[in-house]
């Protein structure tokens, strides 16, 4: 809860997403993956049942209460070195909070369906929220501190070390709100917003697809849409669809009742877009994430729309059906890549990078901070969850063996090495804006898929290698502009009355169609599927943050291969600064501007430059 105005705010970091279109299944026996590791929470905590979860509340309850009788309504009479105390002991209660909450947030991630660990996930949100409400007069009082009071007192260094968070904490005075409204909507929080994302995830995870006689998870039957088999992409897929109509109802309700929730606290706190929440949160100007959508969507055509017309071409056709998005290339085997391998694969190239960033990535893999099998009721797709800087991050994937599993892990992986690096800037500190949290993720893919390139002799396979990262490029830059204009649309006419599950799925459609080009035929019931996207639930207007980081990673690795010498120390660096630094500040040491439409359209013709080379190929 390190900022109590930012959107979905909540007492721990929110753990990083992958990309929408990731999907798992479970794992039969025998497919040649080896040993998958599961992760192991001692570090946080024994077990469900430890009596240090419960020693843990009380003394957070009564270290919470000792703080508000401490300096409640004292904040502007304290000296500089006072309030930085304040902070350090703010900081420590919240840390300890943290560390309760990502307990509680990965046990429920490694298996939604149990109700015991739903009940228990969600009493630890309760009790947490209700003992963070006590020190919810902090923040805002001292947003009410007088900006000249403010900078004489950040004259002490007990307080200038807070610099970065305060600045970025004052950042929200214009949407703050009264004491009272405040503690209610923290309050409200768990029986509210928190509850809905909870039915959402709770609902999807007991959904079951029929598929050629089998019961599958969502997870599994998303995973279908990339098998070789036409038939059985085709089975998967009208299944998917049928299946969210049959609940869209719900869904539904779901997505309008959020939508409305957040226009009612927007109007409040007097944010002028839907998005703005979000970009304030990210440390971003709303102009630059106008520019960044502008740019991706002008360059549609020359991307998603002539890569698919290409691939149509490769598989002998006109057009395209949905379901074959994702397919693999004709006559390309994607073989099973063994758990140890995609291990070597993705710390070996990080090691050619750099050593210390590979030497970090390593403790993942040694000390059971990652979660790799897909099963039943487990969260799907992949994250990396921050934690608190006293402990370490955790990985979840769903590891199934494909290439593309290899490019999650490498993706993963760079959120966690980040994570690990920022921890030193405090739990205050540590966490950073999801534009540039997506920098470490995307460039260890960078890294992993050249290395993965460049060790791949067959001319098959490597054009297959170039078209699946050509379309997990697209999936995080177009796809998911896509997925923010969506949400733009959905929030815009939200405003003017509830939508029907029809009239989303007719926006949906809109935004699919204009995004991926005439050459894909949609059939009715794909206008269901953006039922399963759990970022528009989660964290609204999060997922231009994979586009930002997408094109920014594609200018820093260019601008690497320009001058390779030195960088690796600068972009560790970069890691290591956490939340202390805005983007323009980090990214001067390489002469690069988000701000500078170029900065963008960079980014963007690696990609084309890539689809350049596939055409060449044929």
């Amino acid at each position: 809860m390190s900022n109590v105005l930012a959107p979905s705010s909540c007492p721990s970091s929110a753990p990083r997403l992958a990309p929408a279109d990731t999907a798992a299944r479970r794992v039969p026996a025998g497919e040649g993956l080896g040993d998958l590791p599961n992760w192991n929470l001692a570090d946080l905590y024994p077990g469900r049942d430890s009596p240090a979860i419960e020693a843990d509340l009380a003394a957070a309850e009564k270290d919470a209460r000792a703080f508000r009788d401490a300096h409640f309504g004292k904040l502007a009479g304290l000296s500089g070195a006072a309030l930085g105390a304040a902070v350090a002991a703010y900081e420590k209660i919240e840390e300890r909070l943290g560390r309760l909450t990502s307990y509680a947030d990965l046990v429920y991630a490694g298996d939604q369906s149990d109700p015991d660990i739903g009940k228990f996930f969600q009493t630890a949100q309760e009790r947490v929220n209700a003992i963070s409400a006590q020190m919810l007069f902090f923040a805002l009082e001292i947003n009410r501190i007088d900006d000249a009071a403010l900078k004489a007192k950040m004259a002490a260094p007990e307080l200038a070390k807070y610099g970065p968070w305060l600045r970025d904490l004052r950042a929200f005075r214009p949407h703050q709100l009264g004491d009272e409204m405040e503690r209610l909507l923290h309050e409200k929080h768990v029986a509210g917003r928190a509850a809905w994302v909870r039915l959402f995830d709770e609902t999807v995870a007991a959904l079951r697809f029929p598929v050629n006689g089998k019961e599958l998870t969502s997870a599994e039957a998303m995973h279908l849409l990339s098998e070789p088999d036409p038939a059985l992409r085709k089975a998967a897929a009208k299944s998917i669809g049928k299946v969210f109509d049959d609940n869209s109802r719900l869904f539904a309700l779901v997505t309008n009742t959020l939508a409305k929730d957040k226009e009612i606290e927007d109007k409040w706190r007097n944010y002028p877009r839907p998005i703005s929440a979000r970009n304030l949160a990210n440390r971003v100007e709303d102009e630059v994430v106008e520019a960044l959508v502008s740019a991706v969507r002008d360059a549609y055509p020359r991307l998603s729309h002539r890569y698919y017309a290409l691939k149509a071409k490769w598989f002998g056709a006109k057009q395209l059906d949905y379901w074959d998005r994702n397919a693999p290339l004709p006559d390309v085997e994607d073989r099973v890549v063994p758990w140890a391998k995609a291990r070597d694969t993705v710390l070996d190239a990080y090691n050619a990078f750099s050593p210390d960033l590979a030497t970090i990535g390593r403790q993942f893999f040694d000390r059971a901070w990652i979660d790799a099998p897909a099963r039943p009721g487990k969260s799907p797709g992949a994250f990396a969850h921050p934690t608190v800087p006293s402990a370490h991050p955790y990985l979840l994937v769903n590891y199934l063996g494909k290439s593309r599993d290899v490019m999650t892990l490498a993706h993963e992986l760079g959120h966690g090495v980040h994570q690990v690096l920022a921890g030193p800037q405090g739990h205050l500190m540590s966490d950073t804006p999801l534009t540039l949290a997506e920098t470490a993720s995307v460039f260890g893919e960078m890294l992993t898929f050249r290395a993965m390139l460049d060790a791949e002799k067959d001319a098959k396979r490597r054009k297959s290698m170039l078209a699946g990262k050509v379309e997990d490029m697209l999936n995080t830059v177009v796809r998911q502009i896509a997925f923010v204009e969506y949400e733009r649309r959905l929030h815009d006419e939200r405003r003017t009355g509830e939508l029907t599950a029809r009239r989303i799925g007719e926006i949906w459609l809109d935004v699919q169609r204009e995004s991926l080009g005439p050459v894909f035929r949609f059939d009715e019931e794909y206008a269901h599927y953006w039922a399963y996207i759990p970022h528009f639930i989660h964290s609204p207007f999060y997922v231009y943050a994979y586009a930002f980081g997408d094109c920014l990673v594609n200018s820093l690795y260019a601008a690497f291969q320009r001058a390779p010498k030195g960088f690796a120390e600068k972009y560790l660096d970069l890691l290591r600064a956490g939340g202390t630094k805005r983007h323009r500040e980090l990214l001067a040491p390489f002469g690069l501007d988000a701000a500078d439409p170029a900065f963008w359209r960079g980014g963007l013709e690696v990609i084309a430059g890539f689809i350049d080379e596939l055409e060449k190929l044929g």
